[in-house]
């Protein structure tokens, strides 16, 4: 980021300069919701610009007023110079120079890797017709363009990994070269290499003197990448900045200040084993051992794709386990399906990485999401009894601070991102279940709803629940557990003693032999 010597807020209409892209005074609502309010933003073309706050801070819904996809209730948008505030047509804004990768991935599941990138302009004949012989080759040749050698265009986008499936997200932007380009937690679901690698495409679009506005709740990515960062609070503009650190950011974002960005883990485990695990095979992963201790967060480190997320579905019973044995409080079980995984004198709960695909029913309602996984402890003879679920759900929505407004009743599709992932961990909290598998519970929520997690992650294991972690940010896993689990291949490459503190010892760990601390 570029430094100054003052902090003072840069203006948001700066001057008479030529801007890329300007809103002012826009309001939005969602019926009874007011994402928007007099909100105000400009970027210059020739800067990568971070639009920073928390979840439901009215960001995403910013950027959909930018690109067109929704109309704002009062207010004006220009890109560059021309207002475009009553044309709500993001084919119109495309024309203009303007491309988004939103948060929600919108490739066609169905259709092949090839297809999804050349869904708009594919090849085609003489007489107008789509060549479908032509569609692979040519699909390859973009990848290969911006250097994505990983990705087979033949395959189909509902069997890709979520980050190989935001990968294809971004290249299908990038290959249009646009002059404004805009990404909402682009870097969510992607490894680090391939934070990298979209990195080096943001800056090199910002040096050949395009617009690039990026939201990210990595804080580390906003200071390595952008030239300034606008700070949203109740869908409202608060400042503008050159600089800004973190803990500025935070107090920004949410009107609150935190000690630190990690929560000091002071409880420690039992010497009890909830959970154990013997030679496992499932997926990837090729005989994995461990222990997992009564209170005790145990993390699960390692490079990308080296068979975390086989090993947390494997032991949900959502994939199937070709050998090895799991025992719970020594006993041996069988996990078949999630059926078996929850069921009394298991008690095994699993919280997904990808809320809006796995975890979460979006058009019910937040009470619907929450009391799915119980109804049968709240009903008499097949009926459920609603003042009963009323209150149950009421005292969990109040205990993890859900912002549900005035009613539980919203379809779970009108929370922001971090309230959502509030809303799953609701519904498996309520299973009372001793053994928690959290995947990547933090990816794309911002600072204060984070540090929530963090702290009720804390809590859990204090109670005594055995807590099983996983998170693409390698700083969580080193801040956060107990213990850290480094796979490589498919096994146990190394167990480290913790808090490990410094994530560069996960890395480490991750990349050479037989190392073990």
């Amino acid at each position: 980021m570029t430094e100054t010597s003052s902090m003072a807020p840069a203006q948001a209409e700066p001057g008479s300069e030529t801007l890329a892209v300007r809103a002012s005074g826009v309001d939005r609502a969602f019926g009874g919701v007011q994402a928007l309010r007099d909100a105000s933003f400009a970027a210059r073309p020739g800067e990568i610009h971070a639009l920073a706050g928390e979840n439901g801070a009215g960001k995403s819904t910013l950027i959909k007023v930018l690109c067109g996809l929704i109309k704002a209730d009062k207010g004006t948008v220009e890109i560059f110079g021309t207002e475009v505030s009553r044309v709500v047509e993001p084919a119109a804004r495309r024309r203009m120079g303007v491309a988004t990768a939103f948060q929600e991935l919108s490739l066609l599941p169905d259709l092949t890797v090839a297809e999804n990138l050349l869904l708009q302009d594919p090849p085609r004949g003489r007489l107008g017709l789509v060549q479908r012989r032509r569609l692979a080759p040519a699909a390859e040749e973009i990848l290969n363009r911006y250097g994505v050698d990983d990705i087979d265009p033949r395959a189909t986008a509902a069997d890709l990994s979520v980050a190989q499936r935001q990968v294809v997200e971004l290249v299908r932007v990038l290959a249009g070269e646009p002059r404004v380009v805009i990404l909402d937690e682009p870097t969510a679901a992607l490894a680090d290499r391939q934070v990298d690698w979209l990195a080096g495409h943001m800056r090199r679009l910002r040096d050949a003197g395009s617009c690039v506005i990026f939201t990210s709740h990595r804080w580390r990515e906003i200071e390595s990448l952008a030239d300034r960062v606008t700070v949203f609070r109740n869908g409202t503009h608060v400042a503008t900045r050159d600089t800004l650190s973190e803990a500025e950011a935070v107090t920004l974002m949410s009107g609150r200040s935190f000690a630190g960005a990690y929560p000091q883990i002071t409880t420690e485990p039992t010497d009890d084993n909830a959970l154990s695990v013997t030679n496992l095979h499932s997926g990837r992963l090729a005989g994995v051992d461990f222990d997992l201790r009564r209170g005790e967060i145990l993390g699960v480190g390692g490079l990308a794709g080296q068979g975390q997320r086989d090993l947390f579905l494997s032991l949900f019973g959502a994939q199937r386990v070709r050998r090895g044995t799991i025992a719970v409080d020594g006993k041996a079980v069988t996990i078949r399906s999630p059926k078996d995984a929850i069921r009394a004198g298991v008690g095994i709960a699993y919280v997904p990485e990808d809320r809006k695909a796995e975890g979460l029913f979006l058009p019910l309602s937040i009470r619907d999401n929450i009391a799915a996984a119980t109804l049968s402890r709240r009903a008499t003879a097949g009926f459920v009894n609603r003042g009963k679920e009323r209150a149950v759900v009421k005292s969990i929505v109040d205990q993890l601070n859900i912002g549900a407004g005035r009613s539980t009743n919203r379809a779970a599709d009108t929370l922001s991102g971090g309230n959502q992932q509030k809303v799953v961990m609701a519904r498996w909290l309520l299973t009372e279940a001793r053994i928690l598998l959290l995947f990547d519970v933090t990816r794309g929520v911002d600072a204060a709803t984070k540090h929530d997690i963090y702290e009720l992650v804390g809590t859990l294991a204090a109670q005594g629940r055995a807590i099983l972690y996983y998170s693409s940010e390698t700083e969580e896993i080193a801040h956060l557990c107990h213990r850290v689990l480094v796979l490589r291949e498919g096994r146990v490459a190394a167990e480290l003693a913790g808090p490990v503190g410094d994530a560069e010892r996960i890395v480490a760990a991750s990349i050479k032999e037989g190392q073990d601390a």
